[in-house]
């Protein structure tokens, strides 16, 4: 039985995608690398955020979500998350829009555009449980992909 994990979405299977790997033992994030080469021009007011392509979907439980997080060095890079913390449902995994890829949303604060090569680590992700509350009743069906619920 599978709990949770990463797969390659189909458009990128022939593309030579890197599953997320913990560094170490005690590490809480897996390192997520960037699917495809991509600019992130320096930040203007009114820019809107760079989406980030990973190439994955990730599976877990129904009680449990995705963390998209910053590593500890972006900021100093220029790498500000757009939303802080990107936040992926367990529905949204093979939603019909996008068969779930996540992608990362980056503002870049440098002076100068950010180069990101296929491959740079751009992020890591936590498998996080959520708890409900008493009188929770949520019974909708997700229905797309990235902001779909709005």
């Amino acid at each position: 039985m599978r709990n949770r994990g990463f797969e390659v979405v189909s458009s990128y299977k022939d593309k030579e995608i890197h599953l997320p790997v913990r560094k170490t033992a005690h590490s809480a994030g897996y390192d997520v690398e960037a699917a495809e080469d991509i600019i992130i021009p320096k930040y203007y007011p009114g820019i809107k955020p760079t989406l980030i392509p990973t190439g994955l979907k990730a599976y877990c439980g129904e009680d449990e979500c995705v963390l998209l997080l910053n590593r500890s060095s972006g900021p100093k890079k220029g790498f500000i998350l757009a939303n802080s913390v990107g936040l992926v449902d367990s529905d949204y995994y093979n939603n019909p829009d996008n068969e779930g890829h996540f992608y990362f949303a980056y503002f870049n604060c440098s002076d100068h555009d950010i180069e990101v090569k296929k491959g740079d680590v751009i992020g890591q992700v936590i498998f996080q449980k959520f708890l409900v509350t008493d009188d929770d009743q949520a019974e909708g069906k997700r229905l797309g992909g990235f902001g779909s619920t709005d």
